[in-house]
């Protein structure tokens, strides 16, 4: 994967481009039922400045800021309270605020300048295990670009692919293992190969060049699939292997219990 630096401007890039979405976007507009049911288009934006919001306090405690850490606890203690519903609630409460967009804004500029402060070497305390500031920031990314999707896919937008997905391919590649465990099922022991066509030309491949399961096609349908934003038989993904084709129905980049997917077009 890029570099911390590389990583923290993609996830800058990715805000930005959905800023631009949804800055003048009509009260109406506004209210426009999303694809995650239940959720419209400011609940998405609500669900992304309330977990930048916290990313940043938990990042900021990492790089030694003492009320940061506790505030973060007291967000941990609500989700351990409320595991089912404590997303849901936040996006809820969040949806309602008049300043949502500048609130934001002004949140997600401070998450990404705290990765940035973070010492090389220190983990993150996170709802699941801790992790670095890359991966951090590459989940926040992923995040992002998912819920951006929802956004664009209520307004009948598509958006330019760019290669700034190569961080939702890598946590989709990743979380292979995880999305056995979600659907409690056994992972398949030897590794898959996967070999993706970023939105550039450039060829990204994971795994064994010799691995009998394989995987292959364009970037952002493997990015779809993963986050579960679009059916698979709508996207172009190739599987070599019945426990990669397996795989290519429980995908799931993103934290949480088995979600619904996506009906086919």
């Amino acid at each position: 994967m890029a570099d911390l630096d590389s990583l923290v401007d993609d996830l800058r890039g990715e805000g930005n481009d959905l800023d631009a979405l949804v800055a003048e976007l009509t009260p109406e507009q506004w209210a426009a039922s999303t694809p995650a049911a239940g959720w419209t288009i400011a609940h998405q934006i609500a669900h992304l400045s309330w977990t930048d919001h916290v990313a940043e306090r938990t990042t900021s405690a990492a790089a030694g800021d003492s009320a940061a850490e506790a505030d973060f606890a007291v967000v941990l203690q609500g989700a351990w309270e409320n595991p089912t519903g404590f997303v849901d609630d936040a996006a809820e409460g969040e949806s309602r605020n008049p300043e949502l967009l500048n609130d934001w804004r002004t949140r997600r500029r401070a998450m990404t300048d705290a990765l940035t402060q973070v010492p090389s070497g220190t983990k993150i305390t996170w709802f699941g295990p801790p992790m670095s500031a890359a991966s951090m920031a590459t989940a926040r990314l992923m995040e992002t670009w998912a819920h951006g999707q929802d956004v664009a896919d209520a307004l009948g937008v598509t958006r330019a692919a760019t290669d700034r997905i190569r961080g939702v391919a890598h946590i989709g590649v990743r979380t292979r293992d995880f999305a056995y465990a979600v659907n409690q099922q056994t992972a398949p022991a030897e590794p898959f190969r996967i070999e993706l066509t970023a939105p550039s030309g450039e060829l990204w491949t994971w795994g064994p060049e010799d691995a009998a399961q394989r995987v292959s096609g364009p970037a952002l349908d493997f990015c779809l699939l993963v986050t579960q934003r679009a059916h698979r038989d709508n996207l172009d993904i190739h599987a070599e292997g019945s426990d990669a084709a397996h795989w290519l129905t429980i995908a799931q980049a993103f934290a949480g219990l088995p979600g619904a997917g996506r009906d086919r077009a």
